[in-house]
């Protein structure tokens, strides 16, 4: 294991560009965000916008920002424990808090009729349905980490600073699908039932756990960094992890809306009615 290839920082004004944009973009997301849900009380009064989804959104936009800006960016470049810091903010407490503000419902309630049925047609459509089923996001998720961990791309992503935004990118929406997937209040195409969600849940606990395990050992990986701190930032996945993963469960739960029983029973009773053939 060698040290960290250095990243080339462009400047704008003095201000590194990898500060600039990031900012820019969360201050850009929040700031939507929050005119959108003036817009929705404004709108409709009474059924107005809940603060704790605002809250739990503008959570998300930090956890984010504290992800992509000083002291933890820099960090990133020289020190394996920071990428990994970084990786749990960008692809596992961030999205939590994004999803939890429930975005597609508050752009639902901003859209005009027609682009709402465009978008709910959207959220219903085949690839959505494909791209939303939990193996999917649990794929796209944890398995990307054993690519990135246990084949040369953490080390080109290193060096090559494209890469590492892309790879930011795909943690981000990666960690946005699994949370939605799991635990989101947005509509979904046949979300799956709890116990499901909870099975799929439990498999990314223990991925993430061999994961760490594998790299605290140094078994299998292909990370350029001294051992000290790829260990360190394996007891941060793990540890870390674990934390994220229990605070998925927690909203599994608490933004579970379990069927009446006399719904249920409902449609167990009900039979189609028999009709006479047409002659």
């Amino acid at each position: 294991m060698t040290g960290h290839p250095a990243h080339h920082h462009q400047e704008s004004g003095g201000l590194p560009l990898d500060v600039l944009l990031p900012a820019v973009f969360v201050v850009l997301l929040a700031g939507g965000y929050v005119l959108l849900a003036g817009r929705a009380r404004r709108r409709n009064e009474q059924a107005g916008w809940s603060r704790w989804r605002t809250g739990w959104f503008m959570a998300g936009c930090a956890l984010l920002a504290a992800g992509l800006l000083p002291p933890i960016a820099p960090w990133v470049h020289s020190d394996f424990r920071g990428h990994m810091l970084q990786h749990l903010l960008i692809g596992m407490y961030a999205p939590l808090g994004l999803v939890l503000g429930a975005p597609v419902t508050l752009l639902l309630r901003n859209l005009p009729a027609e682009q709402g049925r465009r978008l709910t047609g959207l959220v219903q459509s085949r690839p959505l349905h494909v791209l939303a089923n939990p193996v999917t996001a649990l794929l796209l998720s944890v398995g990307t980490l054993g690519l990135l961990y246990f084949t040369p791309l953490y080390n080109a992503m290193s060096a090559n600073t494209g890469l590492h935004w892309l790879l930011h990118a795909h943690f981000l929406l990666a960690g946005c699908l699994f949370a939605y997937v799991i635990a989101g209040p947005d509509p979904a195409p046949a979300r799956p039932s709890v116990p499901v969600r909870l099975v799929v849940l439990g498999v990314a606990i223990a991925a993430h756990a061999v994961i760490s395990q594998l790299m605290y050992g140094g078994f299998g990986i292909n990370i350029h960094a001294p051992v000290d701190q790829v260990q360190g930032g394996a007891q941060i996945m793990y540890y870390g992890g674990d934390i994220a993963e229990l605070l998925l469960a927690v909203a599994l739960v608490a933004t579970w809306r379990p069927q009446p029983a006399s719904r249920r029973a409902l449609r167990t009773t009900r039979r189609p009615e028999s009709r006479p053939a047409v002659p």
